[in-house]
């Protein structure tokens, strides 16, 4: 991989940016007011726009949502940001963390010109400007965050905790990009956000951007004030200094003062970050973390809006959070406030005759790509390469026949992704809290070490500051890294403990609410899938106990709205290489690939599991007694690793004891199978699944998850009651991997029970079989607490080895 080396910016430099002229700093603040005209003109005016006469109760839209308080000091750090990228041609992207700043980031959009270009009918004149204001936040508009529709963003911010992890997945191999991170004081209360300061520690300056965090303290948030606005500054300094961090303080309200005041304290990041990447990329690196520079801004909340409302001080406090005259239709002292306000911006300044943007403000733009709403890093399909996949094939584990090879199939993923490592060395990362030896995706580290830039011990495996495997504690981290990794246009996969998959489920569920809305904007370019492993499931955390045995994702991932939630669980190596290679492949999908680390049984060959995956389903002739030539006696169906063995191991139960009973046994590999074509694009057509599942025949359906999954998918398909599920229900403690599926009633005993419960007829031999597995049942229990382990006839099974 190539950088291009950072130059350190000349003395001449440094002092133009530093010290701006009036010249310099009256379009900047210009463009400043116009940012903040339009920002209160989208919360409020529905009409009148440009205040060609005096506002009236009907000007005002009818509801007023928005948030004001955080959005000036956004846009003020937007339009010295802009100023910057003017003088040196900086890569930037603006993250915006406050939850409601939309109307601000809108409004830089709309200035910028980008705004425009994308939608045309919000065009730069005086139809375009009221069309700007009617949308926002209104029925048939756009919603209140910095969300998917606006120019720029690939962080809506509406849920807080996560700008500074997405900043640094932006980044890492980006060396080009400087990720601008506004962290608001009230998100920095969050737990994410306390964690994700350490992405200092996962930088390598020779290779990757860098964040720079702006904390923007204005001392409140929706109702009351804010933990780190209300300390001594020089604790939170400390705090920030501790987490490595150089930091850089600006504060005031006297405007020309803080225009200069900011523009010197940018400069001086913005001048580290340089040296930095200088130092790291001449060779001259020594290894040690560099303090990376973080800027923090304390600005009044709602900064140039109303002092005072009803006689309470509102500028500055909580009053100033969302709308501070919430009375303005009907009230005419707040109506000539809100005029007043408006006023104060001097828009006969800012905006021309037609109603766009006045000369002055366009002087402060930049233009095309460097336009922070242009920028192709926001946009990530844009720059996205494919990745250089090996044919997947030749990791293929060797079956000869169902069940008699026995090995941790996932280690044939690490094998996979190591030479994908090797052959993407600037657009491919593994995301992992800590896990990945422990997953068994070790071979990773065969050609790349874990990153670290603190300090390493020579007995330290697999850790330096070169390496690319990420692994930290937090599963937000890594989770929100490869977010803002696959929003900019590179690939991964974040590898998780299944239970705790659940810690990071709602960033899952914004970041597939966010392609969801991606795929109604032809302007926003497929990105990389967001690919989650799912292991150390809840059937084999037997030893860790209830605590680690949880599969709630899946239930989550389904209930997404459109064709962006994928789930694929492979009950074997050769199925999890086939839908892993898929999953590298696609786009703005969100894919769960679930299945466990430990030794399983192998039931394809290679060219049987691509078929198989290709389908999604498909009958295992192989391991029931129906021969096609009528329908069944009782559908055997699973979905998982853990359970389809069970299924297997009870179909053959009943081929033994019962050879006349006819049964099917179906394995489903891509649970998004099961919907109707209507309900979700891989849904199977009415003949495939009649095919399989017939239209009347019961089916047990052995389940990796929650049982109700399966009904909500089967939901609208033929005679959908006849399908009698069994998964996890919440039944489990630290015992043997077997008692787990006994525990939770989807053991092969109980599903040999099942079968001849609800088969349409009732073969010779049923009872004495329902007593014989429960008497299996009973000897299962005694046997687990004498001896501490499973029976051998369940331990040791295998296929035809006449143990049932």
């Amino acid at each position: 991989m190539t950088a291009r080396t950072a130059a350190v910016p000349t003395d001449a430099l440094v002092e133009a940016l530093a010290n701006p002229t009036d010249e310099e700093i009256a379009p900047l603040d210009a463009w400043w007011r116009a940012n903040n005209y339009l920002t209160v003109a989208q919360i409020y005016l529905g009409a009148n726009p440009l205040l060609k006469r005096t506002l009236v109760s009907d000007d005002i839209k009818p509801r007023l949502l928005g948030h004001w308080g955080t959005s000036p000091g956004l846009s003020f750090i937007y339009a010295h940001a802009t100023r910057l990228i003017g003088k040196t041609d900086q890569q930037m992207i603006y993250l915006a963390g406050p939850g409601h700043g939309g109307p601000a980031l809108v409004a830089a959009g709309y200035l910028e010109g980008t705004y425009s270009e994308i939608y045309p009918d919000v065009s730069q004149d005086e139809g375009g400007l009221l069309r700007l204001c009617r949308q926002f936040s209104a029925p048939g508009g756009i919603p209140s965050h910095v969300s998917v529709p606006t120019p720029g963003s690939i962080h809506e911010g509406g849920e807080l905790g996560y700008v500074l992890v997405h900043a640094f997945g932006a980044v890492m191999d980006n060396p080009d990009l400087i990720a601008l991170a506004v962290v608001g004081d009230g998100e920095a209360e969050t737990g994410p956000l306390e964690g994700s300061w350490k992405g200092v520690s996962f930088l390598n300056p020779a290779r990757d951007g860098a964040v720079l965090p702006i904390l923007h303290l204005n001392g409140a948030k929706i109702a009351g004030p804010t933990v780190l606005a209300r300390k001594d500054p020089a604790e939170v300094r400390e705090l920030l200094s501790g987490h490595g961090y150089e930091v850089i303080e600006v504060e005031g309200d006297d405007i020309p003062g803080m225009h200069h005041r900011f523009a010197a304290a940018l400069t001086r990041a913005w001048v580290r970050i340089r040296e930095i990447q200088q130092s790291a990329r001449g060779g001259d690196w020594d290894g040690t973390r560099p303090d990376w520079p973080l800027i923090i801004l304390r600005t009044p909340k709602g900064w140039t809006g109303p002092k005072e409302v009803d006689g309470q001080r509102t500028e500055g406090t909580w009053r100033s959070h969302q709308v501070p005259l919430s009375g303005v239709k009907g009230n005419q002292d707040h109506l000539d406030i809100l005029e007043t306000w408006l006023r104060s911006y001097r828009p006969e300044e800012l905006f021309d005759e037609n109603g766009g943007p006045s000369e002055l403000v366009r002087r402060a733009n930049v233009t095309g790509d460097l336009r922070m709403s242009a920028s192709p890093h926001a946009n990530g399909g844009l720059v996205t390469r494919d990745l250089e996949m090996p044919d997947f094939r030749q990791y293929a584990v060797d079956v000869p026949t169902p069940a008699t090879v026995k090995l941790e199939s996932t280690r044939t993923l690490g094998e996979l992704m190591r030479d994908i490592y090797r052959d993407n060395d600037d657009r491919f990362r593994l995301f992992c809290p800590d896990e990945t030896n422990s997953n068994r995706l070790g071979a990773v580290f065969e050609v790349s070490d874990r990153m670290f830039a603190e300090t390493v011990y020579p007995e330290d495996v697999s850790l330096s500051r070169d390496g690319r495997v990420m692994e930290v504690l937090s599963e937000h981290n890594c989770h929100g890294w490869l977010e803002g990794y696959t929003l900019t246009g590179r690939h991964g996969l974040f590898a998780t403990y299944e239970a705790f998959a659940m810690v990071s489920a709602s960033q899952t569920i914004q970041h597939a609410k966010w392609l969801q809305e991606a795929e109604h904007l032809d302007w926003r370019e497929p990105v990389p899938s967001l690919n989650i492993l799912l292991t150390s499931t809840a059937w084999r955390n037997d030893h860790n106990g209830f605590s680690h045995q949880g599969p709630g994702l899946l239930q989550n991932v389904i209930t997404t709205r459109g064709n962006i939630g994928r789930v694929y669980l492979p009950p074997d190596a050769n199925s999890l290489l086939s839908v892993a290679d898929h999953c590298f492949r696609s786009r703005s999908y969100v894919n769960v690939i679930v299945i466990d680390k430990q030794p399983q049984l192998q039931w394809m060959t290679i060219d049987e599991a691509v078929e198989h995956c290709t389908r999604g389903a498909g009958v295992w002739e192989w391991a029931g007694t129906d021969d096609g030539s009528a329908d069944p006696d009782i559908v055997l169906a699973c979905a998982g690793d853990v359970v389809t063995m069970e299924t297997i191991a009870a179909a053959e139960i009943l081929k033994k004891h019962m050879p006349h009973f006819r049964t099917r046994v179906v394995n489903v590999v891509d649970l998004m199978a099961l919907p109707r074509r209507k309900d979700h694009p891989h849904g199977m057509d009415e003949t495939l699944f009649n095919e399989l599942f017939t239209d009347h025949v019961d089916v047990v359906f052995a389940f990796h998850g929650y049982p109700g999954a399966i009904h909500q998918l089967v939901h609208g398909r033929p005679d959908a009651d006849r399908f009698r599920v069994r998964g996890f229900i919440e039944e489990g403690t630290t015992t043997t991997p077997f008692d787990m599926v006994v525990r939770n009633r989807v053991s092969r005993y109980h599903l040999v029970m099942d079968a001849i419960n609800n088969a349409r007829r009732t073969p010779p031999g049923a009872s004495e079989l329902k007593a014989w597995c429960q008497m299996q049942l009973d000897k299962h229990e005694a046997y687990v607490v004498e001896h501490l382990e499973d029976m051998p006839e369940v331990r040791d099974w295998s296929l035809g080895d006449g143990s049932v």
